[in-house]
């Protein structure tokens, strides 16, 4: 089962007590996969829970047990709720608040806006695996839809964008944190729990490879400095003769020669006395001008002699 359906069958599983939360929920689900007219209101999904969900929802809300037609595609099976009598169609229009285009009516609880994002979702939301990426989206139809659903979100200070897509207006939401708050807003705190989870690790194997890389990239540029480091005291001592250097100068070059890959701190405590990094590195520093003299004064005498 995909993430989006775990989601799905956990959010099924809750019922308000609250009459004005069922109708909020009732009203999304119809706004976001339904189609109605003064006559009649017609729900499909191709999603058993959302099926059932809505069913029981209007039963324990409004009393009415509607038709169900299931039909067969190649693709897929849909569920189609259908209600036929005029009558209890608009009155289900009515309190849900599409008849006279005021969402706001059944929306104005806190609890009721959770109602609506919870059965926008239901109806018309996918939400990809955490171990994969973040995305989250309610495919709304039309751009009222896409409108309510994105102030909704937003009086929960998330801020989701909307896009078009084959005549669609899609609401979206890219960033984890912000998924996580919806999941906590529509109350699926088992799919939010599982998400945090993810997001934890992903966070911790983040941090393990940054640390990974800097850790590399610190060796690399060490190797690299003590390679030239010693290809300049190998030059020193081919063109110059180390026993030309002064003391210090002359046992630093002996022991990283002997010893190419020690650290600076290493270095310093063969030293005796032992030496501080600062000091291994001022010596070394000074072994590479010396080097860096002698090739110079070398291209010099070439330079005259031609």
């Amino acid at each position: 089962m995909s993430f989006s359906m775990d989601v799905k069958d956990e959010l099924s599983k809750q019922m308000s007590n609250a009459r004005h939360c069922r109708i909020a929920e009732l009203s999304a689900i119809i706004s976001f996969c339904g189609k109605y007219s003064d006559r009649f209101i017609k729900v499909s999904t191709e999603n058993l829970t959302v099926a059932v969900k809505y069913f029981i929802l209007l039963e324990k809300t409004f009393k009415i047990r509607p038709e169900v037609l299931i039909r067969n595609s190649r693709s897929a099976v849909h569920y189609n709720i259908i209600i036929n009598d005029p009558g209890e169609a608009a009155k289900i229009l009515k309190a849900t608040g599409i008849t006279d285009d005021d969402i706001s009516m059944v929306t104005a609880n806190t609890c009721c806006k959770r109602s609506y994002i919870r059965g926008a979702f239901m109806a018309a939301g996918q939400v990809t695996d955490p171990n994969k990426s973040y995305h989250r989206e309610i495919i709304a139809g039309s751009s009222k839809n896409a409108e309510h659903i994105r102030q909704m979100l937003l009086t929960f200070g998330i801020t989701a964008r909307c896009t078009i897509r084959k005549k669609n207006n899609i609401v979206y939401v890219k960033e984890g944190a912000q998924i996580a708050d919806i999941l906590s807003v529509m109350e699926a705190h088992v799919a939010l729990m599982d998400m945090e989870n993810v997001r934890i690790l992903k966070e911790m194997r983040n941090k393990v490879n940054r640390t990974v890389n800097c850790e590399t990239a610190n060796i690399s540029k060490t190797t690299e400095a003590s390679g030239r480091v010693q290809q300049d005291i190998e030059y020193i001592r081919d063109n110059m003769g180390l026993e030309m250097l002064d003391e210090a100068l002359y046992n630093i070059a002996e022991l990283r020669m002997e010893y190419p890959e020690a650290s600076l701190a290493e270095l310093g405590s063969m030293m005796d006395p032992p030496l501080g990094k600062s000091g291994v590195n001022h010596r070394l520093r000074k072994l590479c001008e010396i080097a860096s003299d002698l090739r110079r004064s070398k291209e010099d005498n070439r330079n005259d002699a031609n």
